[in-house]
């Protein structure tokens, strides 16, 4: 049976919906490389600060700036097709910038040459990449030079007054971190538990504690390590991570407090660090609970277990945490 419709101009259905978007004006990505652990001096590599010519320049070309690589572990068996995938981690990020040096004079190129040299040199320590868009969104990425400034002759590759290079970099660490840190602070009073006792939120991105649950928000692409500093007086204390795992110092022999007043216990759960000791370099490692895990908090909103029972004053606790990216 036929079903009637309106006759319509060929077209007019659809063009009469159609929304165009329109785009952002956005201007290039700002990024500069800082040697010396990132104490050196700066060396912008685009957007030329002033009228004067001779720069180095970033070209088109950069390669490994975004998702690094991965190396994902499986296990093999016998009586089965396939594999069986058991993790998989990150591995060390390997990147290549084109740069391009232009000087009015020999002079000048010999001069840009040594001041790239010395910011790349690994014996001085890593360098820093920076990438700021306009936005103001700022990342930054260490890392160490591993070849490409070896220098050519060759027609092409350089010249009297100019040259060009290849630079590998490689990135221990291969996430890029903000400028910014997220932090908490919680205040609370004497002889009372935490979980009773009022407490003040000071920063915690939008995130506040409640009955004894902290809310977390990093704003990271994966999961980021905290850094804690603890000022007693505090009897005991546990903080319970998201997935489960705990932390913390138990109630003392004699009921003296776990941290002394006016100590500042710093608990460092980032990779490579792992340490818990005070201002004075005192170790706590042996008065941790049996079987401790230095949690870190997942991408997102999650929520942590706070238990601490404060001494005869004022205890406080502070969090930070540096995000980390996948991308630039």
């Amino acid at each position: 049976m036929p079903i009637p419709v309106r006759s319509t101009t060929p077209g007019e259905a659809l063009f009469s919906r159609v929304v165009y978007p329109v785009p952002e004006r956005w201007q290039r990505t700002y990024v500069s490389i800082t040697g010396g652990n990132g104490e050196g001096e700066e060396i912008p590599l685009t957007g030329l600060r002033s009228n004067a010519w001779p720069a180095m320049i970033l070209q088109p070309g950069a390669t490994g700036l975004d998702l690094p690589p991965f190396a994902v572990h499986m296990d093999e068996s016998p009586n089965l097709d396939g594999s069986m995938v058991r993790g998989a981690r990150a591995s060390a990020r390997q990147v290549l910038l084109p740069i391009f040096i232009y000087g009015i004079d020999r002079r000048t190129l010999r001069q840009f040459k040594a001041k790239l040299a010395n910011a790349l040199n690994p014996k001085l320590g890593y360098s820093v990449l920076t990438f700021i868009e306009q936005d103001g969104e700022l990342r930054r990425l260490k890392c160490y030079y591993v070849g490409g400034m070896e220098g050519s002759e060759t027609v092409g590759a350089s010249g009297f007054n100019w040259t060009s290079y290849g630079i590998q970099l490689t990135a221990a660490d291969p996430y890029f971190y903000g400028e910014t840190e997220s932090a908490a602070n919680w205040s609370f009073g004497t002889d009372q538990p935490f979980l009773s006792n009022p407490f003040l939120p000071l920063t915690l991105s939008a995130g506040t504690p409640s009955n004894g649950t902290l809310t977390i928000e990093n704003p990271g692409d994966i999961e980021a390590w905290p850094v804690w500093e603890i000022t007693g007086p505090l009897k005991r204390f546990a903080f319970t991570g998201p997935d489960g795992t705990s932390w913390g110092i138990p109630d003392q022999p004699g009921g003296v407090d776990a941290l002394p007043v006016g100590r500042t216990l710093t608990v460092d759960c980032r990779p490579g660090f792992k340490t818990v000791t005070d201002e004075t370099g005192k170790i706590y490692f042996p008065l941790l609970s049996p079987n401790p895990s230095l949690w870190s908090v997942p991408a997102g909103t999650s929520t942590a277990q706070a238990d601490l029972l404060a001494g005869s004053g004022s205890a406080t606790v502070k969090m930070t945490l540096h995000p980390r990216y996948l991308t630039y």
